[in-house]
């Protein structure tokens, strides 16, 4: 007997992690619905044609039922930071209700992305409002796998075009004493692996598990890296004891095009190691084929 196929609900389709999210799912025979402010947006998709589409604001209540009515797992990919600083507020609104809407329509499961973060330490405003998402999706009824990631690098990705952009547009590289913290990058093959594989966890698992690639490098090292695969001369890096944060991300700004917000809210991020503390998720779901990605292998394949 062949088993039906299941249904998809992917909010934050267009953006970098859900469209290709989406990709995956209709890859592996799921049926896909995605929700979008926009439905005009979506026409540079490649799967456009392939998916059901539910036009609407993600705040409201009406809208988030009809998307969930007849969903067997629900992915909340929503990060509101790129076009303000109120983003907070925002997201809290939207999970909560997104979540009641879940459990309203016997939704088994949501997946959701958030970031790494160490423990016992004040957040950025940025990670502890991934946290807080988290936490309210967890806490909605509803089992809720929240994988927790740092930067996944790949073509297109924010976070991984900032070191880009950065490591080839300057000579050398001015920042803070946080460039020796470390972060564990993921491949965003690897990082697919874990979101689609999390949505055939048991019925009882609702918890955060972190993700991450093989390494585990101090940002300098990751320059370094990047520099060496791009054939580029080395980059000299210089510390200063102190960089505003908000300082940074003008210039980051103005080296990628994104807004201050979101340059802002990230580069605060980098203040912290952002590790992966535990690798429990390969217990339950096995690790990526073949084994996580170094940040090098990773590097290779965004700019092949």
């Amino acid at each position: 007997m062949v088993s039906p196929r299941r249904t998809a609900l992917v909010t934050g389709a267009t953006g970098y992690i859900g469209s290709h999210v989406v990709t995956r799912l209709l890859a592996t025979g799921w049926r896909v619905r995605v929700l979008t402010r926009d439905a005009s947006g979506l026409g540079g998709q490649p799967w456009a044609g392939d998916v059901d589409v539910v036009e609407g604001d993600a705040q409201d209540a009406d809208v988030l039922a009809r998307a969930a009515d007849g969903v067997d797992v629900a992915w909340f990919l929503i990060h509101s930071m790129t076009g303000t600083f109120e983003y907070a507020t925002r997201d809290r609104t939207i999970a909560t209700r997104f979540g009641q809407a879940c459990r309203a329509a016997g939704v088994a499961r949501i997946v959701y992305l958030g970031g790494l973060y160490p423990d016992g330490e004040s957040l950025s405003p940025h990670l502890e409002s991934r946290r807080e998402v988290g936490h309210i999706l967890m806490e909605s009824g509803v089992p809720t796998a929240v994988l927790q990631a740092g930067i996944v690098v790949g073509a297109g990705s924010v976070s991984y075009e900032l070191l880009r952009t950065a490591t080839e547009r300057l000579p050398v590289v001015l920042g803070p004493d946080w460039l020796d913290h470390r972060v564990q990058p993921i491949s965003i093959d690897d990082a697919l692996h874990y979101l689609v594989a999390v949505a055939d966890l048991p019925a009882d698992v609702n918890r955060e598990f972190d993700i991450g690639g093989a390494d585990a490098l101090p940002y300098r090292e990751l320059i370094r890296v990047y520099a060496d695969v791009a054939g580029l001369r080395p980059r000299p890096i210089l510390t200063v004891p102190v960089l505003l944060p908000r300082t940074t991300a003008l210039w980051a700004g103005i080296l990628a095009p994104v807004p201050t917000s979101l340059a802002s809210s990230l580069v605060a991020s980098l203040m912290y190691d952002m590790v992966c503390r535990e690798h429990d998720l390969d217990d339950l779901v096995a690790p990526p084929p073949g084994g996580p990605a170094s940040f090098r292998e990773a590097v290779v394949a965004a700019r092949s």
